[in-house]
């Protein structure tokens, strides 16, 4: 539902002729929107954004996920009254490390129905979280040819936490060059939970 490419002199591209799609599918699905991209970039036009969310409302038999690493235009966004937010748009920010935790601040301060937060490449340690109002975390590992390292324990830290929190976890995978090879289990189980 719209891309952006803005890395290695890749222009920015919007896609409105893929807007119409979620309205053909006849099972419910899950979407992640924008996956190699950020709907929030400063080049794309707020009234696109806006008819995004309203082809997600438009469609309440499916569920929209969004992600960005610009929780600062996002909080902007929502605090000008410029986003309605459907029940089935789940909004989530990138935090790949400790020095971008704030981003979790700017999210929760949206009306976004469902939160999220993506720790993926996780970086760093993430401890002391505020998951409050927080539905679900993601985790994984960096792939590709030269991934940085992810440590078990920052994993389990994230983990416990959203226990304590009783926010939903999912692991997604330790990355590394064969994350096929590396898996998804941590401690032996693997964790795969979704908000309620």
């Amino acid at each position: 539902m719209g891309q952006e490419k803005y890395r290695n002199g890749f222009k920015l591209t919007l896609h409105p002729d893929t807007l119409m799609e979620p309205y053909s599918w006849k099972k419910p699905k899950m979407i992640f929107v924008n996956s190699m991209s950020d709907l929030f970039h400063k080049e794309v036009p707020i009234e696109y954004i806006q008819q995004i969310f309203g082809v997600i409302k438009d469609n309440p038999q499916h569920v929209f996920q969004v992600l960005t690493k610009r929780a600062n235009v996002l909080k902007y966004y929502d605090s000008e009254g410029l986003l309605e937010w459907p029940h089935n748009l789940w909004m989530g920010v990138t935090i790949e490390e400790k020095s971008l935790t704030k981003r979790i601040d700017l999210l929760r301060s949206t009306g976004a129905k469902v939160k999220f937060l993506s720790c993926e490449p996780l970086l760093s340690d993430l401890p002391e979280l505020n998951l409050k109002g927080i539905d679900w975390v993601i985790v994984g590992g960096e792939s590709g040819r030269t991934p940085r390292p992810i440590k078990e324990e920052w994993v389990i830290n994230i983990k416990e936490q959203c226990q304590k929190a009783r926010v939903a976890f999912y692991f997604k995978q330790w990355g590394g060059t064969n994350k096929k090879k590396a898996g998804k289990q941590l401690e032996g189980k693997i964790y795969s939970e979704m908000p309620k």
